[in-house]
């Protein structure tokens, strides 16, 4: 029997909270929700699965996922202690990024049974309600072929990139999500090469527009975005 589907997605925002609780607590989401998969299946009932949206900031942070290269970190353990900088190799896709205070970090827990299997058509969606998004600030973000993310003046050499993605999913349960760039200062970037992409430069929303952007102004127009895109029914917590 096939699962109901449930386009309810529970908004929740945990404030600033360190790297590591928050992959736990995805893990836990994803597994709560897997199991209900599984048994749904063994029983042949139709229990519906829920949906999180994750809204965090975390402390100084540099995260390596499955296709990255260590190299592509610019610091060695001493340095990152001293900087006060945590790490972590995760099993996210991408390579290297960094996460920290004034960058809005999303990270969907969804069963993606209940709107769509496609994983491509997934980042996409999270993209496109990045750009438009950025769009309402006046900013012409655009896809860059090959490179997932959101980036400015694509294909001229002043290329540079506002959000950063890297999903995991099992079983069509996402996990793990996008980091924009709003008030994050820029000069941690200077510890890796990031996203594994040599000579493209990072900006964030307050560089461009030369002044600080309210991050939960920036979340509301998300959530607007992701709404329509998935049809989804955003519920907060």
């Amino acid at each position: 029997m096939n699962q109901k589907s449930n386009k309810q997605v529970t908004v929740i925002d945990l404030g600033r909270q360190s790297y590591k609780p928050t992959w736990d607590l995805q893990e836990q989401q994803l597994q709560k929700i897997v199991t209900i998969k599984k048994s749904n299946r063994a029983a042949a009932v139709a229990v519906p699965t829920p949906n999180y949206f994750y809204w965090v900031e975390h402390p100084p942070v540099i995260t390596l996922g499955k296709s990255g290269l260590p190299k592509h970190l610019l610091l060695n353990e001493q340095q990152l202690t001293e900087k006060g900088i945590e790490f972590f190799t995760t099993n996210r896709g991408g390579d290297i990024t960094f996460h920290g205070p004034g960058q809005l970090v999303g990270y969907p827990i969804l069963d993606l049974e209940n709107f769509f299997t496609d994983i491509h058509k997934y980042l996409r969606l999270l993209e496109e309600a990045i750009i438009l998004t950025l769009k309402e600030y006046g900013l012409a973000a655009k896809r860059s072929v090959g490179e997932t993310g959101v980036w400015l003046d694509v294909g001229t050499p002043f290329a540079r990139k506002i959000c950063a993605m890297g999903v995991k999913a099992s079983r069509w349960v996402t996990m793990h999500g996008f980091a924009l760039n709003v008030n994050t200062d820029l000069g941690y970037f200077d510890y890796i090469v990031p996203c594994g992409i040599q000579g493209k430069a990072v900006t964030s929303l307050a560089a461009e527009l030369k002044r600080e952007i309210p991050l939960d102004e920036v979340k509301a127009k998300i959530l607007v975005h992701l709404s329509e895109l998935f049809e989804a029914e955003l519920v907060a917590n």
